[in-house]
């Protein structure tokens, strides 16, 4: 019984740097969702800092795609969570894609220096459905009317 309740629970975060309007915010959200047995757990008290992505990868040289660089690729970019197999082979499609849990404190990777052939050579990192981000600091929930490093810059 706990676990079928455990199915039904939402606990989220808005990566902004904007103030939210809570009352507006907490009308929209109980109209979709709604407490049926009382609260849980605290919400303030859980930590949202992963989240998980898919990733393309592209200019993967040829000859390298291999479920084992999707790994390593995904162990470089947060921690491996699954590779879609189904990409392979498909006309137009030229890319790796893998399932990566990403922490959204760090900076997110743009690309990766690999090994073929004895040639060195980039593939590149694109997030699938990226919502606020930035690319001056690479972080997640703020674009550029207000980001921290860039305004230590000067």
């Amino acid at each position: 019984m706990q676990r079928e309740v455990a199915d039904y629970q939402l606990v989220g975060c808005f990566l902004t740097a904007s103030i939210i309007n809570f009352p507006a915010m907490k009308s929209t959200l109980a109209n979709l969702w709604h407490l049926v047995c009382g609260r849980g757990e605290d919400p303030l008290k859980i930590p949202l800092v992963f989240v998980p992505f898919w990733v393309q990868i592209h200019d993967v040289p040829v000859g390298l795609f291999s479920e084992n660089l999707a790994i390593q690729l995904g162990n470089f970019i947060g921690v491996f969570l699954e590779y879609d197999a189904s990409n392979l082979g498909k006309e137009n499609r030229n890319y790796m894609r893998i399932r990566v849990q990403i922490g959204v404190r760090k900076p997110l990777r743009r690309k990766k220096q690999v090994m073929s052939c004895g040639i060195c050579s980039y593939v590149k990192f694109k997030y699938e459905r990226l919502s606020l981000f930035y690319f001056f600091c690479g972080r997640l929930g703020h674009n550029d009317s207000y980001c921290e490093a860039r305004m230590m810059m000067g």
